[in-house]
């Protein structure tokens, strides 16, 4: 094994005006972005001997790069009101990733936290994401009737009370390491990662967003090989939730391994990168897929067909020619992409759903000044990529449905959009379930409401 003691320095990556910390150490044959949880700044790794060992080990077998997100650690602290999270650490990692000169990289997401965003971007990004390593991971934290073993909303919200208080005391260790809760400078330095990683509230208001977020619509878009690890006692986060993952995600594989603690290097950390570096260096390319996670937006102008009539051929083709030109300035201006006209009405697509309903926001307002209504529909899911120009899959035919269902001037949105844009300040009205004419079971509908 190389030992390497040099400890890598700390450069920033640029994604818009936020600066995100990230360290590469290691010239190994494949890339591995490490992302750890909020409460370890990547500063701090090298202060605790068995982490910075481990961390070490797996330089030793890759080009290692390892960051703090948006909010964490040495990057820039930034108020989450009106920040769609999951979308902006999403990017983020895109933004690492070219700042370090990776096409493509094995993302190790170091704790059901950080494995959230890694997943929405592996979803969308496939084409970037070689591998997962994804330790004590969860899709969604909280209950549901489909979901058991989630925590009950009510104890989520004292969890989070609860995280307020003792963030930064060195107590989560009792709960986040057992093994590790009677050593005293581990306590120490674990409570420095806390109170540096992010303040109280920050600290808090992250981790709500978190144990809220539900990522299970996009798990069947992931197509790279996963390997799921955790501990069987692992009091934090039940077996359920890694047991779902190993269904839900083709081409992944669960390991439990013995002991308590949620925190992956604490207990025998060289029996997880055994693990780890036997799963990547058996890592083979797959076949090029043209599945991709994408939000799907239709729109369609209300009443087009009476209003034609009304103002005569002529002026309707002016009309309709400047309503094209506005769609397709905003959906780019918003990083879609408008696959097809479908006559008086969009279909287009985004790499994240805030996006896509901020576009659609513009989109309606700005045409509105025309003279113009339009009914928007959206959804994130999986579509099929047909060539360059054009897209097909379910997702499409569920956001065309979720449209037809909307008012003039309205923007509905299928259940799988609201998890995915917490923090961004967008607000619903639940407008119930639908069954869908096509699609085989009935989805919640939600309508945006105004911001």
């Amino acid at each position: 094994m190389v030992v390497m003691a040099t400890v890598p320095e700390t450069v920033y990556a640029s994604n818009g005006t936020v600066h995100l910390a990230y360290q590469v150490l290691g010239a190994g044959p494949f890339d591995v972005l490490h992302v750890p949880e909020g409460y370890l700044p990547i500063d701090l790794m090298w202060d605790e001997p068995v982490l910075a060992s481990a961390i070490r080990r797996i330089a030793s077998f890759s080009r290692l790069i390892s960051c703090d997100l948006r909010g964490w650690g040495s990057s820039d602290a930034v108020p989450w009101s009106g920040v769609p999270a999951m979308q902006a650490w999403m990017d983020d990692l895109g933004a690492v990733l070219d700042a370090a000169g990776s096409e493509q990289a094995t993302f190790f997401a170091a704790g059901g936290q950080a494995c959230l965003p890694v997943m929405l971007f592996a979803a969308t990004h496939p084409e970037r994401v070689r591998a997962l390593v994804l330790w004590s991971p969860y899709a969604k934290y909280a209950r549901a009737p489909d979901y058991p073993w989630g925590v009950p909303q009510h104890t989520l919200d004292r969890m989070v009370d609860q995280y307020r208080q003792l963030v930064g005391t060195g107590r989560l260790i009792e709960v986040l390491a057992p093994s590790r809760q009677d050593d005293a400078g581990f306590r120490r330095w674990w409570a420095r990662c806390e109170r540096l990683g992010a303040g109280p509230g920050s600290a808090a208001s992250t981790y709500s967003i978190f144990v809220n977020t539900d990522v299970r619509a996009v798990l069947s878009s992931i197509q790279a090989p996963t390997l799921l690890l955790r501990r069987s006692g692992d009091g934090l986060i039940r077996s359920g939730h890694a047991k779902y993952l190993a269904d839900q995600i083709a081409h992944a594989q669960l390991i439990e391994l013995p002991g308590t603690d949620y925190i992956w290097y604490t207990e025998d950390a060289d029996v997880v990168i055994d693990h780890m570096q036997s799963f990547l260096t058996g890592v083979r390319a797959g076949a090029t897929s043209n599945r991709v996670l994408s939000t799907v937006l239709f729109t369609d102008i209300v009443g087009s067909t009476q209003l034609a009539e009304e103002i005569g051929d002529q002026r309707w083709s002016v009309l309709l020619a400047r309503h094209d030109d506005i769609v397709a300035r905003h959906v780019a201006s918003f990083r879609g992409r408008v696959i097809r006209s479908t006559g008086d009405g969009v279909l287009a697509t985004f790499d994240g759903p805030a996006r896509a309903i901020q576009c659609a926001r513009a989109m309606r307002d700005a045409l509105a000044l025309e003279g113009l209504k339009i009914r928007t529909g959206l959804h994130t899911g999986e579509v099929e990529l047909k060539g360059t120009d054009d897209i097909g899959g379910i997702a499409v035919h569920i956001a065309a449905r979720v449209m037809a269902l909307a008012g003039a001037d309205e923007i509905l949105v299928s259940g799988a959009i609201p998890p995915l844009v917490l923090g961004s300040g967008i607000s619903f009205t639940d407008r119930g379930t639908h069954p869908l004419k096509g699609v085989a079971h009935p989805w919640p509908i939600f309508a945006v409401e105004e911001g």
